[in-house]
């Protein structure tokens, strides 16, 4: 099945390092050294612990899909990067602990299972062909944070 991995738009990010501050909610944002894996929201890669810097900020992933806001934290990092584009899942992420929440378009949650490594692909197939699957969100199965969305690749 083709889908395609959503990070956090672009201009978004390029607000939070301008002005550190959440665009959603005006909380400041932190810039410090690296001190985990992370990942990035926009190029969805670990981060370099000690030797990169990264941002902490507050956001919603799910804004404008759900009435009551479920706001967390999530990193940038602090210099520009490029947002994650490849139809394929993020090779940084495949070993971290991750949860997979497959959404319908209403904002229910239709099911959510914990990432299996080896069958990842699978997994996103299997999600995405539910009957009222709209998207996936990849959550931080230890902090459970929002990391990106996984949506059907648009055909035709």
């Amino acid at each position: 099945m083709n889908y395609r991995i959503k990070p956090i738009d672009r201009r978004l990010a390029d607000k939070v390092r301008e002005t550190m501050r959440s665009p959603q909610y005006g909380h400041p944002a932190f810039r410090e050294a690296a001190t985990g894996y992370g990942p990035c929201r926009q190029c969805l890669r670990t981060f370099d612990a000690g030797n990169e810097d990264r941002i902490l900020f507050t956001y919603n992933a799910l804004e404008g899909i759900l009435d009551v806001p479920l706001p967390g934290p999530v990193f940038i990092h602090a210099d520009k990067c490029e947002g994650y584009s490849d139809m394929a899942f993020p090779p940084d992420l495949i070993d971290l602990p991750l949860l997979f929440e497959c959404y319908a378009a209403d904002g229910s949650i239709i099911r959510t299972a914990p990432v299996d490594r080896k069958c990842a692909e699978s997994q996103i197939a299997t999600l995405l062909n539910e009957t009222r699957a709209k998207f996936i969100n990849i959550r931080n199965a230890e902090a459970g944070c929002h990391i990106a969305k996984i949506l059907p690749a648009v055909t035709g």
